[in-house]
């Protein structure tokens, strides 16, 4: 847990003698390229809280009544597929890495997955969000999902927008975009039939390539169209430019969605309370104690704040780690993997149960509202859903 390790010295090892040996534990994402500045929001804080906390602690309790601190070993992937790949390997033929932490990104992580499988380390995802993760789990017998996967993320808010539609508070008329790699167009495709199957009129539908510079001519079509929802499944670079655009040129829609970087503080900070009922995608209970204590720990390490979505999970799949190492008492990688599938999890997020090597109940969509992002949708009942609210303007 976070409470108070942060406080604590490693005086508190003195009844628990401490190994000189430490747990090698590589991590692998982008510090440079397209994804590099998500990753430094939710990836890389997460990997010096994980490691501080545990080493404040004394290090992972083993078998034998040791602590064995951890230390990280970190590479910048470049947010390259090949780079990933070589760097799993690197770490594991050159550097003996006892675990290594799944990369950052949907498309890196699958890339990786077949490597991790291979070299006998349990991978438990957190950033990649895919409809393969039953293709994924029966194929790698050590590879774990945390975020959910793609339809049931776009399931979340086209079945929103049903429900408000029905409810008088959206029209009919419905813009959607997405970035043009796996990432959007699973969520684009997937949202588009829920919104066809339930009578929307889908005015605009386009995509557009990961390297757009200026999206003011996406957002002179969508205004065209008139849509009363605008829904973008989006990377942080387009979220950004997105929202950014919508106010310059004015769209005035009843619901406004975009994806990734949507729950971020940085999102917040650069457009004030003017986002105040932006939809996004994910969600955290902001106001739960344990994501307040975890929140203040992250500040105090990264000198800024989580984002209200997948830095939390990130954190708790890192717990899970912890804790299955201290099951087994030993960083043995195939009992490990066994640890995980067959017991359940203290974590920043709740209780973890993994159930066919994933974890079923997550938030699908999070509203800003009065500066937080309240998750207000999930795939099963979790605490703190809050009920939507409408825009009104920007």
């Amino acid at each position: 847990m976070v409470a108070g390790t942060l406080a604590l010295s490693l005086t508190l090892g003195s009844a628990l003698a401490q190994s000189s040996d430490p747990i090698r534990v590589g991590a692998v994402a982008p510090k440079t390229g397209a994804l590099a500045g998500g990753a430094a929001v939710t990836f890389w804080p997460n990997i010096a809280l994980w490691e501080q906390e545990v080493n404040a602690d004394g290090g992972l309790l083993m078998e034998d009544g040791t602590r064995r601190p951890v230390q990280i070993i970190e590479y910048d992937d470049r947010t390259d597929p090949s780079e990933t790949i070589r760097s799993v390997q690197r770490l594991a033929n050159n550097d003996n890495a006892d675990f290594i932490i799944a990369p950052y990104g949907t498309g890196l992580a699958l890339a990786a997955a077949p490597i991790f499988d291979r070299l006998g380390y349990p991978m438990i995802n957190v950033s990649a969000i895919t409809d393969q993760v039953d293709t994924m789990t029966s194929r790698y017998d050590g590879v774990f999902f945390t975020l959910g996967e793609t339809t049931p993320l776009a399931q979340g808010i086209a079945e929103q927008m049903v429900e408000l539609r029905d409810a008088g508070e959206v029209g009919n008329r419905v813009a959607m975009v997405n970035v043009a790699d796996a990432f959007g167009i699973e969520l684009a495709q997937a949202a588009g039939v829920i919104f066809e199957q339930n009578g929307f009129d889908v005015v605009y539908n386009r995509s557009y390539p990961p390297t757009i510079q200026d999206v003011s001519p996406v957002m002179s079509s969508v205004i065209d169209a008139n849509p009363d929802v605008f829904v973008a499944f989006s990377y942080p670079p387009d979220t950004f430019a997105l929202t950014e655009a919508a106010q310059i040129q004015d769209l005035q829609v009843d619901a406004f969605y975009t994806a990734v970087a949507t729950p971020f503080p940085s999102y917040r900070e650069r457009f004030g309370d003017s986002i105040n009922g932006v939809f996004g995608v994910g969600g955290v209970n902001p106001d739960s104690e344990r994501f307040i204590e975890y929140e203040q720990a992250h500040i105090e390490v990264a000198g800024q704040g989580p984002d209200y979505w997948a830095s939390a999970v990130t954190y708790a799949s890192l717990e899970v780690l912890a804790q299955a190492i201290e099951g087994v008492g030993a960083p043995d990688r195939d009992a490990v993997t066994e640890y995980i599938k067959n017991n359940p999890f203290d974590t920043v997020m709740g209780e973890w149960v993994f159930e066919d090597q994933r974890i079923n109940n997550y938030w699908t969509v999070g509203q800003w509202q009065d500066g937080k992002f309240h998750g207000i949708r999930a795939t099963g009942d979790l605490e703190g859903a809050v009920e939507p609210i409408r825009k009104e303007g920007w």
